[in-house]
């Protein structure tokens, strides 16, 4: 389904909705044990609200950790590791909110504090077979939907390698259909011959949406599309289906046309601008406060583990090309490109220091660049900022790349919770078929989305170098 123009995983968000209820209904008991006429009592409702709350606060956390990302709802023990660190999260976020609180002492302090403490330990259990019954029902009934894929040259053999090495790909590959002047790439016992018209075999076959991926269409017959459009059937393009699929844009098939045609890349205006920066001012302003302790601890030790300056400033590119000083804890040796030559971070790169390589591992070095985001040089969200040279380098090599400088870098992005940490050319274009996603698909709700996924990518080391 789609949300703000964002694709999201409709099981996920039935998921989410079902263990929200789930959760606010189990912290309720729990606050009212003990008093059976409280559940239906007017006189309890200021329990139903707080139930309430830290339901959502709790699912909050769940997606922040990753519980209902597709692995999670695909991967027994890929959940189970997300439960136990949202476990023990939840419990200290709950401890905390209740020790502080001071405006219900009587009520949070006491027996209805350490319920709410308590209940966690019935809640994660009771989401643990939730899934489980939901992992059953997927098996036993089967994928939602089937797919007839129209071509079986090289678009279409991309489709079967990541329907095969996709175990959370809820679709049934039906088969793929030949047509003429295209090599057949796809294996030779999924593709279909048959004498019935395309809206005729799709009936047969039970299919509920056709994918049209042709490396060349000109020339191809449009009236069997046309036919089974105007029959019911969802009949779908092979970029839009990548990126419905992937959340990324296919940048080897990409064409002006599909930019000019497509229903994105809708920049921000006024309305969304000013979103945009109260949203990156409130986080920012947030996480300087919260982690300004560990700020001023990082800032000592980089003092005493190597001579040198304790902050890094190094030229980036920002919006439409404006270069601005990024911020960040130094993590290299003072003479890390004393050759003057830019380069790539490599795998335990040997110009890190022994307390860089920790601020890297725990992203500890980024937190000085939430001045640059209140300084207005870069947004909490969007695409990472490179340096010119490479910048100049891979805007040769890599068609479309200076389009993501039509946005304010960011702290964060898409790319960032997506793939590793980028540290070539091919990486380079990976991470950018992520960013013109976000591009394309912009919105404050796509923003919050990414800032929730990033503290898994945080806590799990995803991509650190």
């Amino acid at each position: 389904m789609r949300i703000f123009r964002h694709y999201v995983s409709a099981p996920a968000v039935a998921m989410l909705l079902v263990e929200v209820w789930l959760i606010g209904l189990i912290l309720y008991a729990f606050m009212t044990t003990g008093r059976p006429a409280a559940m239906f009592s007017a006189e309890y409702l200021p329990e139903a609200r707080i139930a309430a709350i830290f339901a959502v606060i709790i699912s909050l956390i769940m997606c922040s950790i990753g519980a209902y990302d597709k692995s999670s709802l695909s991967d027994y023990r890929h959940l189970l590791s997300r439960l136990i660190v949202s476990l023990v999260l939840c419990v200290v976020v709950l401890v905390i909110i209740v020790y502080f609180n001071k405006q219900s002492p009587d009520r949070f302090l006491g027996y209805n504090g350490q319920a709410l403490v308590l209940a966690m330990f019935a809640v994660f259990p009771a989401i643990f077979i939730t899934r489980v019954m939901y992992f059953r029902s997927i098996r036993d009934r089967g994928p939602d939907r089937r797919i007839l894929v129209v071509g079986a040259g090289p678009s279409a053999d991309r489709i079967e390698r990541y329907a095969r090495s996709h175990l959370d790909f809820n679709a049934k590959i039906v088969g793929y259909i030949a047509v003429t002047n295209e090599e057949i790439a796809v294996p030779q016992d999924k593709v279909i011959t048959s004498e019935d018209s395309l809206a005729d075999l799709a009936t047969k076959l039970g299919v509920t949406e056709i994918v049209v991926a042709i490396t060349e269409r000109r020339g191809f017959p449009t009236t069997p599309l046309l036919e089974c459009r105007l029959q019911g059937f969802i009949v779908t393009n092979f970029l839009n289906f990548w990126e419905r699929e992937t959340r990324q844009v296919m940048l080897d098939l990409l064409d002006p046309s599909w930019i000019i045609y497509s229903d994105g890349f809708q920049l921000i205006g006024i309305i969304n601008a000013a979103l945009k920066r109260s949203f990156d001012s409130l986080v920012s302003l947030s996480i300087l406060i919260a982690t300004s302790p560990i700020l001023i601890l990082a800032a000592l030790a980089v003092r005493l583990d190597s001579p040198g300056p304790i902050f890094y400033k190094q030229e980036r590119v920002g919006m439409n090309g404006k270069v601005f000083n990024i911020v960040k804890l130094r993590t290299m040796r003072s003479d890390a490109e004393q050759s003057g030559v830019p380069q790539w971070a490599g795998s335990n790169d040997p110009r890190v220091t022994r307390v860089g390589g920790f601020l890297r591992l725990t992203r500890i070095d980024e937190i000085p660049q939430v001045f640059n985001v209140l300084w207005g040089d870069m947004s909490f969200v969007g695409p990472r900022p490179e340096r010119p040279f490479f910048v100049e380098s891979l805007a040769r090599d890599i068609p479309y790349y200076r389009e993501r400088l039509r946005m304010r870098p960011g702290i964060t992005g898409w790319a960032q919770i997506n793939y590793p940490y980028g540290a070539s050319i091919e990486d380079a274009k990976a991470k950018l078929s992520y960013d013109l996603y976000y591009i394309k698909n912009y919105s404050i709700f796509f923003d919050l989305i990414i800032a929730i996924g990033t503290v898994q990518v945080v806590l799990w080391n995803k991509g650190a170098r």
